[in-house]
């Protein structure tokens, strides 16, 4: 089993069964995960903000920062490997409250709104989320299986 880490602002993509996506420490950020059990490719970003329009120069030369420019991105590259839409079995989690206590940025709240009006306007349905709350998330996908492991701050590790 190879672990492939996605980084933060970064996103891998993978068809080959050996490999593990895996993103850590998912405060306010959000993760992506989108597989395809047909040809067994899938996917694993982690944006930050919920929009490009809070810095051009950054959305040109970090496009997986953002939501509305890096989860284009996801879906295309899992195409590249064979993935239809309609297959795609999509996960996320994130969205914590995280060093915001006082609501006053709601980030995290913000990200997950740019998530769900990009997907609803692309006819893409979550099949499962764990978001929210006060706590970091590690996301851990499995190109073999399509399995996509949570592992939530306090609360230990689940099937999501």
């Amino acid at each position: 089993m190879n672990i492939v880490t996605v980084g933060i602002a970064d996103m891998k993509v993978s068809n080959d069964p050996s490999e593990v996506l895996v993103t850590h420490s998912l405060g306010s950020c959000i993760g992506v995960a989108v597989y395809d059990p047909v040809v067994r490719a899938g996917g694993l970003l982690h944006f930050m903000l919920p929009e490009s329009e809070l810095d051009h120069g950054k959305a040109k030369a970090k496009p997986l920062m953002f939501a509305d420019t890096g989860i284009p991105l996801l879906f295309k590259s899992c195409y590249k490997l064979g993935a239809v839409k309609s297959r795609m079995i999509v996960k996320v989690a994130g969205g914590s409250q995280i060093m915001d206590q006082s609501s006053v940025f709601n980030i995290g709240k913000r990200n997950y709104a740019a998530l769900r009006k990009m997907f609803w306007r692309n006819n893409v349905l979550i099949d499962a989320e764990d978001v929210g709350g006060t706590v970091n998330r590690t996301m851990r996908l499995s190109i073999a299986t399509g399995e996509l492991s949570l592992k939530v701050s306090g609360k230990g590790n689940r099937i999501l």
